[in-house]
């Protein structure tokens, strides 16, 4: 397993609100040191849904702060149930979180970077621009939102970044443009994206139309972006001793990956963000349609279907998997 998940307790010092649909966490974990932590780190963070212990994954705001870990999280009404609890809690909560851990990895030694973040993505963009600044490499952030008001730490970008920074606001008539971007962006740029699954679907397209290699792009995404709305599912598991079906309603507030693990079945995971693949399930047969929210697999991969992660990904309709277990296994 490549990721092992280090639990502590820790206190919801401050709140603030950075737009009118996001706000601002800082948490400090019991014995806190302050020691710095890699770009694009994030947390889990515990949480409770209609009575049920949960997990939601959050992105690091920034480098390392004196004071604590600062996240952000936005109040969405399709989210299965992790904002409306965060945004529920006032200072002096006590959490479980995990220390921080990162999947993103730059290569330091280049000397153009292209930032671009959709939303509230640019949650793990904003530790990246300090520390590229601090190095003195060329950057340029493209920051895409619906309007400029949903912008959460503009000002400091601003200040950060001056006119490396460019906003596209919709209601501005300000699109990103994602083929003229990458087709204007010195040969050896190293792109960072974090934003929804279109917006990456979109992004992956562009820079394979560009001709720059798949490496140069690396991203983050969020499990919650889906291409279909966020709604309960089923889903049926195959008994390879009796070949007999048992059947699973998935929440829209619970995972695939949650629901078989807690009834037995034993699925393997490890990143729990729809990153590493190793969650994946054959799917067996599709009544209905796969959402595909990993990062993992390739658009041919998704566009077959013959796999899905279970952390992440959910479907519209009836499902049936293999979860690989089988009893008799030594």
């Amino acid at each position: 397993m490549r990721f092992i998940a280090t639990w502590t307790s820790a206190t919801l010092l401050a709140t603030r609100d950075l737009t009118p649909g996001i706000r601002e966490f800082l948490l400090r974990p019991d014995g806190f040191s302050g020691s710095p932590y890699p770009i694009g780190s994030h947390i889990d963070v515990g949480v409770t849904i209609e009575g049920q212990p949960q997990t939601r994954s959050y992105s690091l705001i920034g480098e390392i702060d004196p004071q604590g870990y600062r996240i952000a999280v936005r109040r969405a009404p399709d989210s299965r149930g992790g904002s409306h609890y965060m945004w529920s809690l006032a200072p002096g909560a006590r959490l479980n979180i995990t220390l921080p851990a990162s999947l993103v990895q730059l290569d330091w030694t280049r000397r153009q970077f292209c930032l671009i973040a959709g939303g509230i993505g640019v949650t793990p963009i904003v530790g990246a621009a300090q520390a590229l600044a601090r190095r003195g490499a060329g950057i340029t952030l493209h920051y895409a939102v619906r309007t400029r008001s949903d912008a959460a730490y503009l000002d400091m970008l601003e200040g950060l970044l001056g006119d490396r920074l460019v906003v596209h606001a919709g209601d501005e008539g300000r699109r990103l443009d994602l083929d003229g971007v990458f087709a204007a962006l010195p040969r050896d740029t190293m792109t960072l994206f974090c934003g929804p699954m279109r917006m990456l679907d979109a992004a992956r397209r562009a820079w394979e139309a560009a001709g720059r290699p798949m490496t140069d792009l690396r991203y983050e995404t969020f499990g919650s972006s889906g291409l279909l709305p966020t709604e309960a599912f089923r889903v049926r598991v195959r008994n390879q001793g009796t070949g007999a079906l048992t059947e699973f309603v998935i929440p829209r507030d619970r995972s695939m990956l949650d629901v078989l693990d807690e009834a037995g079945h034993e699925v393997m995971s490890d990143c729990r963000r729809g990153e590493c693949g190793v969650c994946a399930l054959d799917v067996v047969g599709v009544d209905g349609e796969i959402d595909h929210r990993d990062v993992f697999f390739s658009a041919h991969q998704k566009q077959e279907s013959r796999k899905i992660c279970a952390c992440v990904s959910r479907a519209r309709g009836t499902i049936t998997v293999d979860t690989l277990h089988r009893a008799d296994a030594l």
